[in-house]
């Protein structure tokens, strides 16, 4: 891939897929995350785009507001999987939270951090003002859900976007960013789908140059590909070229669009990379904390040590089996932690492996 094209990414977009200074994903599209609600459900309870929420609690202040009936005021994903951590990890950034340390040796899980996301959550469902159990095919159904008024506000990706263009065209709907926990940041995530070639394949070679072609380039052909992808899909474009051309073709002139492109995406960063021992250690705690009524603070101390365990187990084996392996390669990490990864690996280990939101591979065999 010319040097002109790795510049053309988005530094935090394309991060994750390089390994040793080799790219082995090829993004075409980036998914953020963000909030969705009812203009319907606000008007019906006296509410306008001035209440909004900024913090968390004004979040769950309004939930309450627009929890009446059958209807509940907000939605979070509640079934365990990958897409459930994917939409939660953005609450433990806002604090500074992360799962593992700088060097992804040792766990950092049990932080404030994570303890105010998990509490946040488990709040929602404890005050009644999200269901225990979503509709339709999961937490990112826009249709099931905020659609059929089943609650007000949802927590979606951007693909909501093109779900309600397909199905609910003459439904009115807003979306704002994340709120803010107490002197939090501004933090969200993104997955999304990418192009990687087979390295078994009978022809790698021919597969990589197809990757490359087709949105890895600098010709014109190849940005219009990618930018007409964006387009169709109400996608953010991975590079910097295609998001200009979308951006005077019309792509993002809705003011959802705008909002995902100019706001949301400048803070996103792509999901952990994690050993799937890790992801059940996080998934387990958002679990206990969300459904089961567990303390926050001790289930984040709990799922440290089973996150401090398994990189300990992590060190031990490497160093047994390979006693020049930290001379050799220094930089390797059992978590890779700065900005997160496409886990196209553990995908394939899911239940929830189609869905679109998390970050996706397609692998070309040629």
């Amino acid at each position: 891939m010319e040097d002109a094209v790795k510049k053309d990414f988005f530094p935090s977009v394309v991060e994750t897929r390089i390994v040793d200074e080799k790219i082995y994903g090829v993004p075409f599209e980036v998914i953020p995350l963000a909030m969705y609600y009812s203009l319907k459900a606000f008007e019906e309870a006296g509410l306008s785009e001035s209440d909004i929420p900024q913090t968390w609690d004004q979040f769950l202040e309004i939930a309450h507001k627009l929890t009446k009936g059958d209807r509940f005021g907000c939605l979070f994903e509640t079934a365990p999987g990958y897409y459930q951590t994917f939409t939660w990890y953005p609450f433990m950034w806002q604090g500074g939270g992360e799962i593992a340390t700088p060097d992804g040796k040792h766990s950092a899980f049990a932080s404030p951090a994570t303890v105010q996301a998990l509490k946040f959550w488990q709040d929602a469902i404890q005050q009644n003002v999200a269901p225990r159990n979503v509709l339709g095919t999961g937490g990112w159904d826009v249709i099931a859900n905020l659609v059929s008024d089943f609650c007000a506000m949802q927590n979606l990706s951007i693909t909501g976007v093109s779900a309600m263009r397909n199905n609910a065209k003459d439904f009115q709907y807003g979306v704002f960013p994340y709120p803010l926990p107490p002197n939090g940041q501004q933090r969200n995530i993104f997955g999304g789908w990418a192009f990687v070639a087979n390295a078994r394949a009978q022809n790698p070679e021919e597969a990589t140059k197809f990757c490359v072609w087709a949105v890895g380039s600098m010709q014109d052909d190849c940005i219009q590909r990618v930018v007409g992808w964006c387009k169709t899909y109400r996608t953010v474009s991975p590079r910097k070229s295609a998001l200009e051309k979308g951006t005077t073709e019309g792509a993002y002139s809705s003011a959802p669009m705008k909002l995902f492109k100019d706001v949301i995406f400048p803070t996103a960063r792509c999901e952990p990379r994690v050993p799937p021992e890790v992801y059940k250690a996080v998934s387990d705690t958002i679990q206990a904390c969300q459904l089961s009524g567990a303390d926050p603070k001790q289930a984040a101390e709990e799922g440290s040590q089973r996150i401090e365990s398994f990189l300990s187990d992590t060190r031990e084996h490497h160093c047994c089996d390979h006693p020049d392996a930290a001379a050799a390669a220094p930089d390797r990490q059992p978590i890779a932690n700065s900005r997160g990864s496409a886990r196209e690996n553990q995908r394939l280990q899911s239940a929830k492996a189609t869905e679109r939101t998390c970050s996706k591979t397609t692998i070309l065999s040629s």
